[in-house]
């Protein structure tokens, strides 16, 4: 059996990935910085026949990355798939960010897609093949206010894929980008008036409803999956035609 790495799987889209994945076939790795809550989505891949390991892993941690990757090819076999999916937001206006602050997006949402991405595909090399699958934003397209440092990473994410599109395709490595657009997690803690957020993502959109997580997660799994052999260092928007309006 072939293993699938997914960062952040503990929740919210990580999780729809990681059970969406398992039902292609893949063994699961699944990376959190929260116990329970990897451990919770280990329950529901192996109570839906599935086979899984949970890895608690802070992505600030490189040794914790690499040691995370090895183990998971050693114990679920080769790793064929990567998806770097974990991310923090904090929210404030861009002059009252503290450095601290943004140098912590910095490592979690993309030093740790870097780190994640290079040992993956070190594994992958050896394996003759893989695909990568980095989680970008709709944001980094345009102006969002109040989230600078995450939409600076979310940029970075579709740049990284390309770069790594370039470099890695002659080992048969995939790297591709899935750019979501407001998806309801965590992140829409924010907004103070949930109802006025959800009227103003559905009247930007062309699709006047709110996205699942198993769409976004069916879109992951064409990225890593055989059916996009073929593709590679590209961005897709799922984002109910949000950015296209």
């Amino acid at each position: 059996m072939e293993t699938a790495i997914i960062t952040g799987a503990g929740q919210g889209l990580g999780r729809a990935i990681a059970l969406r994945l398992a039902a292609d076939g893949s063994a699961i790795a699944v990376l959190d910085v929260d116990a329970e809550a990897g451990a919770e989505t280990y329950r529901l891949v192996t109570d839906d026949g599935g086979m899984a390991r949970a890895y608690v892993v802070d992505l600030r941690d490189e040794s914790a990355i690499v040691e995370a990757t090895d183990a998971a090819d050693a114990d679920l076999g080769p790793v064929r798939v990567l998806v770097n999916n974990a991310a923090i937001f904090p929210s404030g206006p861009f002059l009252d960010t503290p450095t601290d602050e943004y140098d912590d997006v910095i490592r979690v949402n993309q030093r740790a897609y870097w780190l994640a991405a290079q040992n993956a595909a070190r594994l992958m090399r050896a394996h003759g093949g893989g695909a990568i699958v980095n989680m970008g934003s709709i944001t980094a397209h345009g102006g969002w206010a109040d989230m600078a440092g995450y939409v600076v990473t979310k940029g970075a994410a579709a740049t990284l894929t390309r770069a790594l599109a370039t470099e890695l395709g002659q080992y048969e490595i995939r790297v591709n980008c899935v750019a979501p657009g407001a998806f309801p997690t965590r992140a829409e803690e924010v907004h103070p008036d949930r109802e006025a957020y959800d009227r103003r993502i559905i009247d930007s959109q062309a699709l006047k409803r709110r996205g699942t997580f198993a769409e976004l997660a069916a879109a992951v799994s064409f990225l890593a999956g055989p059916d996009a052999s073929f593709v590679t260092g590209q961005t897709l928007n799922v984002d109910g035609g949000w950015i296209m309006t």
